[in-house]
């Protein structure tokens, strides 16, 4: 009688997370379907272009990593009361929408030369650093455009609705990172291929790196608004080098996934579910970061050396949404690889383990990961927000990339 009032106890102080939670992931693993399916269908670029998993999946990271961060603090600030619907100069709306797009530029531009460097390091082609950056940089301002307008939504339909937007924001963000970035890369790459002289290319570089020294002079050189600091260059200051250690983890997640295209293309199913597996781990440890952050700026957790029984009870949450939408990413990515052609000689109930085992094994890991950094954060007098989201997100994509890449081995 007494576990039969704990477990009802427990779904019912948590019924709004499982509700609007879980409608989110399973709305993010099915958008990430058609990600993967796109993925899958653009073999000749991936070959074609050396470097292009790591520059796909360091990009979906990057723009998760920034737009989601977007998402908690604006979460954050409804839940403060310090939030309202404006763009007039001086507000926390205006204030993230500049800060997105200055990180934009800035972070795009070091994602290319990073990445191109990468690739030339290891060896895995030769491609010119103009082209690498003018994929990266037009592909993300593309993508961070959709993307700023996207957030923009969630926060006005969030406000007028009440909803708690720290249970939505996370997955439906990185979802849409998915969805638009993919395409956004691969007509820059289309473009890079087609174009009949590298000197159009090396100019159009040269604009948008002369476009991401004005808009960041632009912020940088503004005075106090409105009587208080500038939150954009607080943003953006505080941001960048937590972003810059963020792209090193994305691009180490893109390198060992570039390691192993040549067989993923050989198996279809991998490749579909690629994206939403990466995009699950992302999307948990941004829910959980956003809940957790918010109860560190309400006082409701406390920072301590071992999570407390609130941090235990989220944990609880993530592992159950986790254990329904992976075994739902298994399930449908199967499926799409039937409707296509076919998986590949692999079968329903290997997809399934593969997913499950590496899901679990994942989600444990990001629970503590999303719990420490959080409380880290505190410690070091750094809002959560800009640091946490970011962070977490990062790592679990390396961590995704890494267990999921070595249980395909061990059980392939």
């Amino acid at each position: 009688m007494g576990s039969n009032t704990a477990i009802n106890g427990f779904f019912g102080r948590n019924r709004a997370v499982f509700r609007m939670g879980l409608a989110a992931l399973v709305i993010a693993a099915t958008a990430d379907l058609f990600a993967g399916i796109f993925l899958s269908s653009m073999e000749t670029y991936i070959l074609a272009i050396p470097g292009m998993m790591i520059l796909v999946y360091s990009a979906i990271g990057m723009r998760g990593n920034i737009f989601g961060a977007m998402g908690s603090r604006l979460g954050t600030s409804m839940h403060m009361g310090t939030f309202k619907m404006s763009f007039e100069k001086g507000t926390i709306l205006r204030a993230n929408i500049e800060s997105s797009i200055g990180l934009t530029f800035l972070i795009s531009l070091a994602m290319g030369i990073i990445g191109w460097a990468i690739v030339a390091i290891f060896g895995f082609g030769d491609i010119h650093i103009a082209s690498f950056v003018f994929i990266s940089m037009l592909g993300g301002l593309l993508a961070g455009i959709v993307l700023l307008g996207f957030n923009l939504t969630i926060a006005r339909t969030g406000y007028r609705r009440n909803w708690d937007v720290d249970n939505i924001t996370a997955p439906l963000i990185a979802a849409a990172g998915d969805i638009v970035t993919m395409p956004m890369l691969f007509i820059c790459a289309w473009f890079v291929v087609r174009c009949p002289d590298q000197n159009i290319i090396n100019l159009l570089t040269l604009l948008l790196i002369l476009a991401t020294v004005v808009v960041l002079i632009i912020i940088f050189t503004r005075k106090i608004v409105l009587g208080r600091a500038d939150e954009a260059k607080r943003i953006i200051s505080q941001s960048t080098p937590v972003l810059l250690m963020c792209l090193m983890l994305d691009i180490a997640a893109g390198v060992i996934i570039e390691d192993r295209s040549h067989t993923l293309v050989i198996l279809p199913v991998l490749v579909i579910l690629m994206p939403a597996f990466l995009n699950e781990g992302n999307a948990l440890s941004g829910m959980l970061t956003s809940r957790l952050s918010s109860m560190l700026h309400l006082g409701t957790l406390r920072v301590n050396r071992f999570p407390g029984r609130n941090a235990y009870e989220n944990f609880r949450i993530t592992y159950l949404l986790a254990a329904v939408t992976y075994a739902y990413i298994g399930a449908i990515s199967f499926l799409a690889a039937l409707m296509l052609g076919g998986p590949g000689e692999i079968s329903f109930i290997t997809v399934m383990g593969i997913v499950l085992i590496s899901g679990m094994i994942t989600t444990t890991i990001l629970n503590f990961i999303s719990y420490y950094v959080a409380v880290a954060a505190v410690r070091f007098d750094l809002d959560p927000d800009d640091h946490s989201i970011p962070i977490t997100s990062s790592s679990m994509d390396l961590i995704s990339a890494a267990v999921l890449i070595g249980v395909i081995v061990l059980m392939i």
